[in-house]
């Protein structure tokens, strides 16, 4: 993600106490992390080796360790080494997002040392009964801070909301609230997700409809194109530096009429009425700087007949158009199955297709097992072997991923936080 769509603005913390929301310099979480950490995608180096910083050289006493601030440019090459040096498995296991329902933090560890994947998603099984216990919960997840997974939550609040402590105002009323009150509760929301140890929240709905009988209208944080806009950007805005956001579902459910849990929604929208509506929030949250696009298992069959989770004319249009240069995730691949259809009875063979038209990360939930990751990787490397998926495209995966688990690293969020940080004065 560039750095010039990156903003830096004001948090706020929920006071513990009271309930209320207190403003906090969001810059003190991210530093007093890297104060204990390293910056730059683990830019350790010494004091004769940073030469090129003169400034830092000139402080540092000869022979000791210093903090180099690296580059996006420097975090790239750092993450497409790391990827070359994986063997194919790695790669492929690397670009999933898996999941098992447990608490148990042995149970959790030993599922992340032996699968290898890249991330994980928390669901409401997973969830103990307190933060300081869900702190435990990622703590085990997290085998390397250095290299931390992608830890993800569904925590848009109100109807999907993982976390039973976050109070904060869902889309249910801030579709009618001013845009500030959007940035508000998710500044709070992704401040709750951060102190949780969860790097990535798949929290910003940032499908449109006006609608009330339509399946994602409570959810949705605009019922128009402008409304839509202005609460996703602040959405995003709020989040940010918290948590890593994440936009969905692309191209835009609110367009495409039923439920993507139980079958593949379509609309015959064009892409000239799609570009003046649905996408529109979509462009201003990537312009926000968020850093997930979430392909949602949708059909806008004037554009592609696929689901757009499977459509590489969609994901070209995402970074081509609307200028994404992030981390491409699937909705959860178990949907394609429940939809009944014969075509998407294979979860490996939805794996390698999802992967080959342009998602970076596949999030794999319902109906798997403890088995699922390793099934999945073994399917991803026998389609890279048999030329059905090009190794290039594996490549370009998983040090998009890799890439952003640095920069994750970077800004602290592999660390899991103080089980009793105070909000300031």
């Amino acid at each position: 993600m560039s750095s010039a769509r990156r903003h830096r603005f004001r948090a706020v913390r929920r006071r513990e106490s009271t309930g209320t929301l207190a403003p906090v310099a969001r810059t003190g979480i991210a530093t007093a992390a890297v104060a204990c950490f390293v910056l730059g995608g683990l830019g350790l180096a010494s004091a004769a080796d940073a030469s090129s910083s003169p400034s830092v050289a000139a402080q540092a006493p000869a022979g000791e360790v210093v903090v180099v601030p690296g580059t996006a440019e420097s975090v790239t090459a750092r993450a497409t080494a790391a990827v070359a040096a994986m063997s194919l498995s790695e790669r492929a296991a690397s670009v999933i997002m898996g999941h098992i329902s447990t608490t148990d933090p042995g149970v959790l560890r030993d599922y992340m040392s032996t699968t290898g994947v890249g991330g994980f998603i928390l669901m409401g099984a997973n969830i103990p009964g307190s933060e300081d216990q869900l702190r435990g919960i990622t703590a085990a997840l997290t085998l390397d801070p250095a290299v931390p997974p992608l830890l993800g939550i569904d925590q848009e609040g109100g109807d999907v909301s993982r976390l039973p402590w976050d109070d904060f105002p869902s889309s249910i009323t801030l579709k009618n609230e001013p845009p500030e009150a959007t940035e508000l509760a998710f500044a709070g929301r992704g401040a709750l997700v951060q102190r949780a140890g969860i790097s990535v929240n798949f929290g910003i709905v940032a499908d449109i409809t006006n609608d009330t009988s339509m399946f994602i209208y409570r959810r949705a944080l605009g019922t128009t194109p402008e409304s839509g806009t202005s609460h996703v950007a602040a959405a995003v805005v709020g989040e940010e530096p918290e948590s890593l956001s994440t936009l969905k579902h692309f191209p835009g459910h609110g367009a495409a009429p039923g439920d993507s849990h139980r079958g593949i929604p379509s609309t015959t929208k064009t892409y000239d009425q799609w570009r003046q509506t649905d996408a529109v929030p979509f462009a201003a949250g990537i312009d926000a700087g968020a850093p997930l696009l979430m392909f949602g298992h949708l059909a806008y069959t004037s554009v592609d007949e696929k689901p757009a989770t499977l459509s590489s004319e969609w994901h070209r249009i995402a970074r081509e158009e609307l200028g994404f240069d992030g981390v491409a995730i699937t909705d959860d691949l178990g949907m394609l199955e429940a939809s009944g259809l014969s075509e998407y009875r294979d979860p490996v063979s939805n794996a390698v297709a999802a992967l080959a038209a342009g998602n970076d990360m596949l999030l794999s939930v319902l109906g798997t097992n403890a088995q699922t990751a390793a099934e999945l990787t073994a399917g991803l490397v026998a389609a890279v072997d048999s030329g059905a998926l090009p190794a290039e495209r594996l490549d370009e995966a998983a040090v998009r991923v890799m890439t952003l688990r640095l920069q994750t690293a970077s800004a602290g969020r592999g660390l899991v936080p103080c089980s009793s940080c105070a909000p300031a004065a």
